[in-house]
């Protein structure tokens, strides 16, 4: 079981072979730490996957969350694994020792629920949700609102969501109409009067937890009483499902009401609701209708402090993404060693009096695992260097350094969250077809992981959100900053790798698609008009993210270069394949954009 969900082999390659995630313990906040320490925290996680995550990956697929107008419903084993996970204290494993966490690296911390992610999505995302509640908490809460709320999600007494989204807005947030009405004042900040509809929030409602604890984007109205147009009218409030006394004791039930659950295709073990604040209907808390909320962060600022929860959970999407292709391709490999199908072909065509060969041995079919190989080894180690940029962010002591780490960080996010989700699919949409007609059915697992995935695309701003925020934002912010800084650091690679004769043919393939991308991406913004250059910004992430993972392959191939046995010789050829069969399908996307090509602006409505 523990084969088909993680490596544990590419895991020790990429942190202890190429990212050397124990030099991190010369800082002092990880100084208690070791190797052990790290192995540790994976074996844990490992344990959980295997024992409490994977058993019921199916079942509650095939066993929803059902509402029945009072409460919602839940398979038990989801409870009995949230309770053993919690009990091993990986929910805030990265925090400093003070709020209970283990202070060990984001990045170690990354790898190791990458294992949860991949056993279980659905289950995974209470934690990893109500983990970044807590986190946003800490840095924009009160003491108050961390030790009343936080404290308790770190422990996994409290679960957390974050309520965004309304019907009529999606992602578009300035158009949401959630009010925050004042309130007075409170032990836990200034409290206000919530009242409003939110959309596909998971783990919205349920009983798996003694509290649930909501973070609700709502405006709050001027003096004349009509709410601010555009996001600068957004503020953050704290919304708890029960309220909680000074003495930390639960209170009367808050006015939070569950309208109904969402049926998705895939994290069907995840519950995800339609919330209506301040309904009045069922809870009048203190006698009176309105869902009673306490502000996060200055007035008008709640979108700012959001972001702290929305670039983690890309991140985080990014990963689970990974994870479900990563245990996709692996369950396709196990199978592919183990079916028998076809003979091969000699001089006189097949011979039908020959033994079948197993499938692995078809030319073919190599070649679907290979591609899945290199888009989930890839998107793993692109992530993990993410989450390793995350740790130097928090230990850098000079001020330029840690600006230009952030920034860097913030570029590589959306690719992060969207490269991963767009080729770790592709990777399980070959799982399936290496299956065959087995892979389509529900006796085996690759079509839920399809399934599951599918949702990462969407999950968290969708591509062309993301593409509009990588090339509308990320690449010219303070000047192209973020972007030099990305380029030397590509470059450094590339100058590293010349030091080895067998890599110069893909030091030379990167460096030009390097330069290209720099190229178009002047000339996008030289275009007549915003609208033009970013009509085709997906196009342009797609491109900017191939390029990204072919830097991250040629560091992997660079790590692996001299090292002897089957792993490595697996390294170096999932890199030729990158740089062979996916690398070069960036050139037609950047002389398309290249040209300005308006042929997605020039389409009228009409003509569809």
């Amino acid at each position: 079981m523990t084969d088909l969900l993680i490596s544990r082999r590419d895991v020790d390659f990429l942190l202890y072979e190429w990212l050397d995630v124990p030099a991190l313990t010369a800082a002092t906040r990880f100084a208690d730490h070791s190797r052990e320490t790290f192995d540790a925290v994976l074996d844990t996680a490992t344990r959980l996957a295997t024992g409490k995550f994977a058993p019921h990956y199916q079942k509650s697929d095939r066993n929803e969350p059902q509402f029945d107008g009072e409460r919602v419903t839940i398979i038990d084993e989801v409870g009995s694994a949230l309770e053993a996970f919690a009990s091993t204290g990986l929910i805030g494993a990265s925090l400093a020792y003070e709020l209970g966490g283990m202070q060990v690296p984001q990045v170690v911390e990354f790898a190791a629920l990458a294992w949860l992610q991949a056993a279980n999505i659905g289950t995974s995302a209470y934690p990893l949700l109500t983990a970044g509640n807590a986190k946003l908490l800490l840095a924009h809460g009160t003491d108050a609102q961390i030790e009343t709320f936080a404290r308790p999600e770190l422990e996994g007494r409290y679960f957390g969501t974050m309520c965004l989204s309304e019907a009529q807005a999606g992602s578009s947030l300035s158009d949401i109409t959630t009010r925050a009405e004042p309130d007075g004042d409170s032990p836990f900040g200034p409290r206000y009067r919530i009242a409003g509809t939110k959309m596909w929030i998971s783990g919205g409602d349920h009983e798996l937890a003694e509290n649930i604890v909501h973070l609700v984007l709502a405006k709050v109205p001027d003096q004349d009483g009509k709410l601010i147009p555009g996001v600068k009218g957004i503020s953050l409030m704290l919304v708890p499902k029960f309220l909680v006394n000074a003495d930390g004791s639960l209170g009367e039930r808050n006015d939070v009401q569950l309208a109904g659950i969402n049926h998705k295709m895939g994290y069907r073990g995840t519950v995800n609701c339609l919330l209506n604040f301040g309904e009045g209907t069922r809870f009048t808390p203190e006698g009176k209708a309105g869902a009673i909320g306490y502000r996060v962060g200055d007035l008008h600022q709640g979108l700012a402090c959001m972001f702290h929860m929305m670039n983690a959970a890309r991140i985080g999407v990014g990963m689970g993404a990974v994870a479900l292709g990563y245990t996709g391709y692996l369950h396709a490999l196990d199978y592919a060693r183990n079916r028998p199908q076809g003979r091969p072909a000699g001089p006189g065509g097949k011979r039908p009096d020959t033994a079948q060969i197993r499938i692995i041995g078809h030319a073919d079919v190599r070649r679907m695992l290979l591609a899945q190989k290199a888009y989930v080894e890839g998107g793993l180690a692109f992530n993990l260097y993410c989450a390793r940029l995350v740790d130097e962010v928090e230990v850098a002591i000079d001020a330029a350094e840690r600006a230009g780490l952030t920034l860097l960080l913030d570029l590589l996010t959306p690719i992060a969250k969207s490269w991963s989700s767009q080729w770790c699919l592709a990777a399980n949409d070959l799982a399936i077809q290496v299956h065959g007609g087995y892979g389509y059915t529900r006796e085996y697992k690759v079509e839920q992981f399809y399934r599951d995935n599918r949702l990462n695309p969407i999950h968290e701003g969708t591509h062309g959100i993301q593409a509009l925020d990588l090339l509308g934002r990320k690449v010219v912010m303070q000047d192209g900053s973020a972007f030099k800084l990305y380029v030397e650091r590509v470059r450094a690679t590339i100058a590293k790798s010349r030091e080895h004769a067998s890599m110069h043919g893909y030091a030379d393939a990167l460096e030009q698609r390097v330069r290209r991308i720099a190229q178009v991406t002047a000339i996008l913004w030289s275009a007549e008009s915003p609208e033009h250059t970013l009509a085709n910004a997906s196009v342009y992430l797609e491109a900017f993210g191939h390029v990204a993972i072919a830097w991250i392959w040629l560091e992997q191939a660079i790590a692996a270069h001299g090292r002897n046995g089957d792993f490595y010789d697996g390294k170096r050829s999932a890199a030729r394949y990158f740089f062979r069969w996916e690398l070069p399908k960036v050139d037609a996307q950047l002389d398309l954009l290249a040209s300005l090509d308006r042929t997605t602006l020039d389409m009228h409505e009409e003509w569809f």
